[in-house]
């Protein structure tokens, strides 16, 4: 599997009632090189929460047993974990309780993946201050306007910051580190999805058009070209 160094892995507790959500976020948190754990009901989520230590908890607002409003303000007795509340109330006195109750942020349902992740970077930033030391030697990578900065893993199209998937991400750091080297779907597919992946050659074709039109509101091959019949180039 395609990884960079993260330094020590989070901790996110996720606690979420709708299982086909909670199952998404943990696969896609696991992913990105978090170490998660689902809890499905306020009690026994507060309990792991007061139990273990985490460097983020995720937070239904609707829970069963107990709301997610109690859980957070329990939990605020004893504990200063960052909290970020998810809900589908999407009110302005919902949000402005949840964050009265001790929550540090608060998305609303449904939401992108990107979202989520760039709300836990932000989370991560605001709690340790040594990601954003101006001591830090960072290693920046640029083509056209294009620049990656590996360490905080940030793309940016001149000073815009990009929304990118991890697998996105990956693929960009890919390109840039070989430009004018063209690469094949197999060898793209190796170093991003693993050798035992069993994802087909044909998913590269779909993250590249993402991948372009985040790049490009045009989605054309301004920067990734297509080398038909083998796969594809920065040059």
């Amino acid at each position: 599997m395609f990884n960079r160094e993260r330094g020590i892995m989070k901790k996110i507790l996720i606690i979420e009632d709708e299982k086909n959500l909670s199952r998404f976020i943990e696969l896609e948190l696991t992913y990105e090189g978090y170490k998660t754990e689902v809890c499905s009901d306020g009690r026994s989520g507060l309990q792991k929460a007061l139990e273990e230590d985490w460097d983020i908890i995720l937070l239904d607002l609707m829970l069963p047993e107990l709301n997610g409003m109690e859980v957070c303000r329990r939990l605020r007795q004893t504990k200063n974990t960052p909290i970020l509340m998810i809900t589908a109330r999407d009110s302005v006195l919902d949000r402005v309780s949840g964050l009265d109750s001790g929550a540090d942020d608060y998305l609303v349902k449904p939401f992108a993946i990107e979202e989520l992740l760039a709300r836990l970077r932000a989370l991560f930033r605001r709690i340790d201050p040594q990601i954003n030391s101006s001591n830090q030697t960072m290693t920046k990578l640029t083509y056209k306007d294009i620049t990656l900065e590996v360490e905080s893993h940030i793309a940016k199209k001149g000073e815009e910051i990009l929304s990118l998937t991890k697998r996105e991400y990956d693929l960009l750091y890919m390109f840039m580190t070989n430009i004018n080297i063209v690469l094949s779907r197999d060898i793209l597919l190796e170093k991003i999805w693993g050798y035992e992946s069993e994802v087909e050659t044909n998913v590269i074709d779909v993250y590249v058009r993402y991948l372009r039109n985040k790049l490009d509101s045009t989605g054309q091959e301004v920067y990734i070209e297509t080398v038909r019949g083998i796969g594809y180039v920065m040059r």
